[in-house]
């Protein structure tokens, strides 16, 4: 069991950070060939503790008119900023005996420069560098744990050299590898993590104070540089830095950088006039420079280039030695019989993110040897031996149920376990919205209600699928359980949206909803359709707002509510005809209409009409029929004028429009229920019934189908519903 602790955490945060650390290897190859390249100029003093200060100063202020400053590289090399007589700075590598100039500084390569900003922020600032920083630590405690799994293989940490077992090529060398590069690999990590702390400002301060020294008015004065003690006396070896004073004035001094102070000098007495100690953290950042860059070493480079490469091998080695581990295991067994289940986990998902999480659970249950039973909550069941059940579920709109929970509230109340049974509830949702986590909520009351239930653990909501909360959770019911659950971390991707320039066409007045209709134009052509999403970015963030597409005579047609605090609605009223902001198309596969479609059935309330007015003004199938529900009649002449144009090329088009507020006061699942035989007739006919607005009017609707559907002999409920025939997008 231990040793699966540490590969599973090996493999864990191996796949974790996989991708940036092929990001991280590659550009770290590049950025090692720079040293080396660098050394291969040949400007290297050999021995820099050999030549005064004063020999370099001399030979520079003979050999040029004005000089600015002088550095020492870590290279070994001596580089002076001098002024030329075309008044222009020039840095160039000199001779510090004879100030001779040995060749001029070149720009740096763009391939270093773009290798650099990749590997140290991957071109996202701030947000970038805290990412590098993380997978830094990532792989600090991937080697420390692949360490111990080398040392469990190898016997003890006492044999971690002792001869490697035959084996296949990829685990061979992956042990191999690891013994050699271990320590520059734990380096470069370790470094890694530090320089981006000091980034972040989470270190000590690193600033110190010049403390100016008492000077004698008597001492010494020298006409020349190479007669003063000071200049004399320090080689260098010790300097970093010098700058030069402007003039000849006594009040104007020689700032140097020492190896561990700087200090001002005064430039005709060499007294030293004010001077500041390097803090601790100062030292170690510019060592951690060092050894991370393999700066001024060609030796350290070659192995900081083959650690980087490694890190790309032990990835491919563990990703073989992986699939070859699990070809050999026994394959996984069919979920046991619900009656034989000690463990239920119940899962009510939309998009698919409890789902992954609850999957995730009943690995990790299965993995330790418990019967587990994983299943819908909208197929809710009595469970004879069941002694814990674990409910995952998210929720959508104004606190509804996820489609695939929506009938729980109902069939629980009908179901009488024979067992007393603990129960916990994980909640899944988003802060932004008020109704955070509601229908978790509402389940965990209503299962607490019934008398066959203890409450095991307290309700846990989980804010944007943290896996990092989840794992709190986790803990917790470990500890009530009495056994670690081991759980798969998910792989984080983060979505990529390529931004074009959009014109404000048209934008309406509200209506008497507060809803509104907004033209747009793309600037440049690209590729949309009806059902797409438009993916804004208010204020710039990268808070993300999507809205459905209708694409009406090339344009963007967007319906969009205003809501008093809705930073997106908010955002698209603000916008003036003629004006251009970016956002980026975000292709929607699963909602579009198939092509060649002879039978059309588009449902919406509210805005949701948006995507099927698209759909209406290109479709050319033979039956198209739209239901749509609002508050009045005055909600639906927003649409007036679109519809009139768009249905007149169609053979048959039907509109059954339903006001909550005027008239019969009916609702839209009222008026499918009313046209039962032509939405039948399009369902045995293999016909499309797309869905698009609240998430509570699809569940009314699809209760109202399911009960059009009783009976039939061609399709059931069950079914459509996985089917091709069904597609929604509701919220």
């Amino acid at each position: 069991m231990t040793i699966s602790i540490w590969r599973y955490s090996h493999l864990t945060l191996a796949l974790i950070s996989s991708l940036f650390l092929v990001v991280a290897s590659v550009t770290g190859i590049i950025l090692a060939v720079e040293p080396i390249s660098h050394q291969t100029k040949g400007y290297a003093v050999a021995d820099l503790d050999q030549v005064p200060l004063a020999t370099t100063i001399t030979a520079l202020k003979d050999s040029y008119d004005e000089v600015l400053g002088l550095e020492v590289e870590s290279s070994g090399f001596v580089k002076a900023s001098v002024l030329t007589m075309e008044m222009e700075t020039l840095d160039v590598y000199i001779d510090p005996f004879t100030g001779e100039q040995l060749g001029e500084v070149e720009e740096r390569p763009y391939v270093y420069t773009f290798a650099t900003n990749v590997h140290r922020s991957l071109f996202l600032k701030s947000i970038g560098r805290f990412f590098v920083g993380l997978i830094s630590l990532l792989l600090l405690i991937i080697a420390v744990t692949g360490l111990v799994l080398l040392a469990k293989r190898q016997g003890g940490f006492l044999k971690l050299f002792t001869k490697v077992q035959k084996d296949y090529f990829e685990l061979k060398y992956h042990v191999v590898l690891s013994r050699w590069f271990f320590i520059p690999i734990i380096i470069l990590a370790f470094t890694g993590v530090y320089l981006s702390a000091e980034k972040f400002n989470l270190l000590p301060k690193t600033t110190f104070d010049q403390v100016e020294v008492s000077v004698s008015n008597s001492a010494q004065k020298y006409e020349k540089i190479a007669d003063i003690p000071f200049f004399k006396e320090n080689t260098l070896a010790e300097i970093r830095q010098v700058e030069f004073p402007f003039s000849d004035d006594p009040e104007e001094y020689y700032l140097i950088a020492l190896q561990d102070k700087e200090v001002e000098v005064h430039q005709q007495t060499g007294e030293i006039v004010s001077k500041g100690d390097y803090p601790f953290v100062t030292l170690a950042s510019r060592l951690s420079l060092v050894l991370h860059t393999g700066e001024g070493n060609v030796i350290w480079s070659v192995i900081l280039l083959l650690a980087s490469a490694s890190i790309l091998f032990f990835m491919y080695s563990g990703f073989v030695m992986t699939l070859k581990r699990r070809k050999k295991a026994k394959g996984v067994s069919q979920m046991p019989d619900k009656d034989e289940c000690e463990y239920v986990i119940l899962v009510g998902s939309e998009s698919g993110t409890a789902f992954d999480f609850a999957q995730r659970f009943y690995n990790g249950l299965t993995q330790v040897g418990k019967k587990v039973y994983l299943m819908e909550l909208n197929k809710y069941s009595a469970y004879a031996k069941a002694k814990n059940i674990i409910v995952f579920t998210s929720t959508y709109g104004e606190g509804e149920p996820p489609t695939n929970a929506r009938k729980f509230p109902a069939i629980f109340s009908t179901v009488t376990q024979p067992n007393a049974i603990a129960y916990s509830v994980v909640g899944f949702g988003s802060l932004d919205y008020p109704d955070y986590c509601k229908y978790a909520i509402d389940v965990d009351e209503q299962i607490n209600a019934d008398n066959k239930f203890e409450r095991q653990l307290p309700l846990f909501k989980i804010n944007q699928a943290d896996f990092e909360s989840f794992e709190l959770w986790l803990i917790q019911f470990s500890n009530k359980v009495g056994f670690t659950i081991p759980v798969e971390r998910p792989l984080i991707h983060k979505k990529k949206y390529k931004k074009v320039d959009f014109e404000v066409v048209e934008r309406t007045d509200l209506n008497v909803d507060d809803t509104f209709l907004l033209r747009l134009r793309p600037a440049s052509k690209i590729n949309f359709t009806s059902g797409d999403l438009l993916a804004i970015f208010p204020n710039n963030d990268e808070m993300v707002r999507q809205y459905s597409i209708a694409r009406v005579d090339g344009d963007i047609l967007l319906s969009i509510k205003k809501h008093e605090l809705g930073r997106g609605s908010n955002f698209l009223y603000g916008l003036e005809t003629g004006q251009f902001f970016k956002a980026a198309i975000d292709v929607n596969p699963h909602f579009h209409l198939p092509k060649n479609a002879k039978n059309s059935i588009f449902i919406s309330n509210g805005t949701g009409i948006a995507p099927f007015l698209g759909m209406i003004s290109e479709n050319t199938a033979q039956n198209t029929t739209l239901f749509w529900g609002g508050r009045t009649r005055a909600s639906q002449s927003l649409y007036d004028d679109i519809l009139q144009k768009s249905r007149s090329g169609l053979k048959n088009f039907n509109l059954f429009a339903t006001y909550s507020r005027e008239g019969q006061r009916q609702y839209i699942q009222d008026a499918v229920l009313e046209q039962r035989e032509l939405v039948l007739q399009a369902i045995n006919e293999k016909g499309t019934i797309m869905l698009c607005g609240s998430l509570a009017m699809q569940h009314d609707v699809l209760d109202v189908i399911e009960k059009i559907l009783e009976g039939n002999q061609q399709i059931t409920f069950e079914a459509f519903e996985q089917s091709d025939q069904l597609k929604t997008d509701c919220y």
